[in-house]
């Protein structure tokens, strides 16, 4: 009898089974116990989401000259030897990160991959509401927010807030991670997107979004909603320029005033955004993620206009869901003008949603478990706003 241990695909095939794919919270919580994902303290339940991780800051910030990526030769803390001009701590009442400004922070949790396993981040819904520019960092890596399989050792999140400054602490969420299981055919694969005919055919059998008809363009694309008749008489949000301190673990309890001025419809159902400026608009669909699946939201194609989409994109399986089967929840757009002032007009293309299969469909959806805080959502600023 050999005694040689089995393959690693085959030990995470009597770990995971035989399907891959996005890995659900059941299979993240079975990535902790097993210490692929290690984490400082215990794990919150709240940060256990569908088909994601939220990820916590860690003790101290360092304040850097410039965004970086450390390349394959380094580590991030050679890096920031080299590039921090402060160190800040983030314990107690934390830390106010000034807007503009560029910091580093080590994250309470750390991996410990498989080579059949790799991970991809983004921002969670509410940093992107508040225009806080965040990405996830690795150790010898060329690319943001990507974690390649097999990968050992700390997290880091860059963090830049861009119209207001913030207070962070010990513990805070900004960006969340989510885990996704290779066959050996795939290691190489950089999309996973579901094609637009297995879309179509999705749709046909279970709405995607409210209309009858998708439109479909190597993923689903979406239209801004700038009309009364479709959002109501505020049809979006501008970031004021001038405003106090917004603690990010404060949920509830600013007024929008403070912080946002109102847009109202126009009668020509058109909105030119001015240079550098942040809004916050929706989406004319609404929409349904089906509990098999997960979605991004991932940035116009720039030559479309002057503009950005979305820094926090990722849908969880079950956003969207209504009792009567009808897709129910806009996309919030997160959208920043560039240098020249661009006119938006209503049902103009402004996105593009991607789906992705889950290796499983997790037991507990979106709207079912603690922070699920945009289900059934219209047009709708970050949680930590009073909303009307």
């Amino acid at each position: 009898m050999s005694l040689n241990p089995l393959p690693l695909e085959d030990e995470n095939a009597g770990l995971f089974g035989t399907r891959f794919g996005l890995l659900g919270r059941e299979k993240i919580r079975l990535m902790l116990r097993r210490k692929m994902i290690r984490v400082g303290g215990e794990i919150e339940p709240t940060q256990l989401q569908p088909a994601s991780l939220d990820l916590r800051l860690g003790a101290r910030a360092y304040r850097v000259r410039a965004s970086f990526l450390p390349g394959r030769e380094r580590t991030v803390e050679d890096q920031l030897r080299s590039l921090k001009i402060d160190e800040i701590s983030l314990k107690e009442s934390g830390a106010v990160l000034e807007r503009g400004g560029v910091y580093v922070v080590p994250l309470m949790e750390s991996l410990g991959l498989p080579e059949s396993i790799s991970a991809v981040a983004n921002p969670k819904s509410s940093t992107g509401r508040l225009d806080i520019f965040t990405r996830l960092i690795t150790d010898r890596s060329e690319v943001f927010d990507v974690v390649e399989r097999g990968y050992e050792g700390q997290l880091y999140a860059e963090i830049s807030p861009r119209s207001f400054s913030v207070r962070v602490h010990e513990g805070s969420k900004l960006n969340q991670i989510r885990f996704r299981r290779l066959a050996s055919s795939q290691h190489s694969r950089t999309d996973f997107a579901l094609s637009d005919k297995d879309l179509a055919s999705r749709h046909r059998d279970q709405k995607l979004v409210d209309d009858e008809e998708l439109n479909l363009r190597d993923g689903l694309i979406l239209r801004v909603a700038l009309s009364a008749e479709t959002i109501g008489d505020i049809i979006g949000y501008r970031a004021q320029k001038h405003t106090d301190i917004i603690d990010v673990n404060r949920v509830g309890v600013y007024d929008i005033a403070d912080f946002w001025e109102p847009i109202h419809a126009r009668a020509d159902r058109r909105l030119i955004l001015d240079p550098d400026e942040f809004y916050i608009l929706a989406s004319q669909e609404k929409l349904h993620i089906p509990r098999d699946l997960a979605a991004e939201m991932v940035p116009i194609d720039p030559a479309m206009g002057e503009f950005r989409v979305h820094y926090a994109g990722f849908f969880d399986p079950g956003f969207g869901y209504t009792e009567s089967g009808h897709p129910g929840s806009r996309a919030v757009l997160e959208v920043r003008s560039h240098e020249v002032p661009f006119i938006l007009e209503d049902g103009q293309v402004i996105g593009r949603l991607v789906y992705e299969k889950m290796a499983e469909a997790p037991q507990e959806l979106y709207g079912q478990i603690g922070g699920s805080n945009y289900q059934g959502q219209g047009l709708k600023l970050s949680k930590h706003f009073r909303m009307p």
